[in-house]
């Protein structure tokens, strides 16, 4: 796995798509906040990019699009939120599609939200044509079937009627909500053993048979397997911060690129995990 202080690449020309996962911004981590505006600007020095992928846990939470939508003009002037869809936005103009996948953190992320941006939500599981092979991309925790406590809540959470339930609650009641769940998963997992929350080998099996290979995030555990004799499972990193102490605190990520020789058509596609490093000044 190479890694790269900031820049994503050293071949900027032969870069075609960025994939991403775990974030998880909020106004609490600031340093995240600045490392993904940083990996925006990487993106958008990429003269051959195509597309941006996110595939889930962009953020800590999502209370729902109305929460930023709500906003006046003002408001939204001074709110953390505005500069990643000012950047974003620029990217897409630049001709980049950005591709956002829920995860067990954003689940209620909307397409209006995505709009202010021209984003798309895409759904799971998502086939990414790479050459010749077909990806299929997930979040993650549908293949954590051991976890039957959080397989269960996610069933309930993904359904359309409890959403609704969710969206028509008042945001002062939706905080609560979020912050007893949020509680009520910490202890949980505190008890938990670790393969417990890690996915299971026969979903992966299961998960891969009609593809080539799978890439996924929400474990944490960044790394590539061998999902069967013949096809791999790529697992994205989070978003970290490292070193939160020091003078010059870093965030560190691994992701997803996918590259084409300049020279070449995309049969020669390869996709490839690199180490995103952004030191804070």
């Amino acid at each position: 796995m190479q890694s790269f202080n900031h820049l994503i690449t050293t071949r900027p020309h032969e870069v075609r798509q960025v994939l991403i996962s775990d974030l998880h911004l909020s106004p609490e981590e600031p340093a995240l906040v600045q490392a993904f505006l940083a990996l925006l600007d990487d993106c958008l020095a990429l003269p051959a990019l195509k597309r941006l992928f996110i595939l889930g846990d962009w953020f800590e939470v999502w209370l729902g699009d109305d929460v930023y939508l709500s906003l006046s003009e003002d408001e939204r002037q001074t709110h953390w939120l505005t500069p990643l869809i000012v950047k974003l936005k620029k990217l897409r103009v630049a001709g980049c599609e950005i591709l956002i996948m829920h995860g067990n953190r954003d689940f209620l992320l909307g397409q209006p939200f995505c709009n202010l941006f021209g984003g798309e939500l895409i759904y799971e599981p998502y086939t990414l044509t790479v050459g010749q092979q077909n990806y299929r991309l997930e979040h993650g925790d549908a293949l954590c079937i051991d976890d039957k406590k959080y397989q269960f809540f996610r069933k309930i959470m993904r359904n359309r009627l409890t959403q609704w339930y969710l969206l028509n609650k008042s945001l002062e009641k939706r905080l609560a909500i979020a912050d007893k769940m949020r509680q009520k998963s910490q202890q949980n997992n505190a008890n938990k053993a670790a393969y417990i929350m890690d996915v299971n080998e026969d979903a992966v099996i299961q998960a891969v048979a009609d593809s080539d290979a799978l890439l996924h995030g929400h474990t944490h555990r960044p790394d590539i397997h061998q999902a069967t004799s013949n096809k791999k499972r790529y697992v994205l990193g989070d978003w970290r911060l490292l070193d939160s102490e020091t003078r010059q605190p870093k965030v560190s990520a691994v992701i997803g690129i996918v590259t084409t020789d300049e020279n070449s058509d995309n049969n020669n596609a390869e996709f490839e995990l690199v180490e995103f490093k952004f030191l804070m000044s």
